[in-house]
């Protein structure tokens, strides 16, 4: 994937996630930012390994999203909350699975398409 597509793609996820807090109360905001908290970080994956396969970027940025979520279960430091959260919710592990599965459809469609 080109980078300057890629920077674009996590951008983008952030103005997305900007606009669902603005847009929505309730569960719908905190969940979507989940999933896009995933997406951004899948991007980071592309941006450091551009030529990396989905289903590998897929798989790190859920995993490392389960890893931030778990790793809530004990001290986070008051610095890193904001970035980091600070309350364990195992519904969140289900929206950071969502959202790496949407960033790898989007990421092999736009694969097939850049290479036609």
């Amino acid at each position: 994937m080109p980078r300057l597509l890629t920077a674009l793609a996590a951008v983008l996820t952030v103005a997305a996630g900007l606009g669902v807090r603005l847009l929505w109360d309730g569960p719908v905001p905190k969940y979507a930012g989940d999933a896009l908290y995933t997406v951004l970080i899948y991007t980071f994956v592309l941006l450091v390994a551009p030529r990396v396969r989905p289903w590998v970027a897929a798989s790190v940025s859920a995993g490392l999203s389960w890893a931030i979520e778990f790793a809530q279960l004990g001290e986070i430091p008051p610095l890193l909350r904001p970035l980091l959260g600070s309350t364990f919710n195992p519904p969140d592990l289900l929206w950071y699975a969502v959202g790496a599965g949407l960033a790898w459809v989007v990421h092999t469609v736009a694969r097939a398409r850049l290479a036609r």
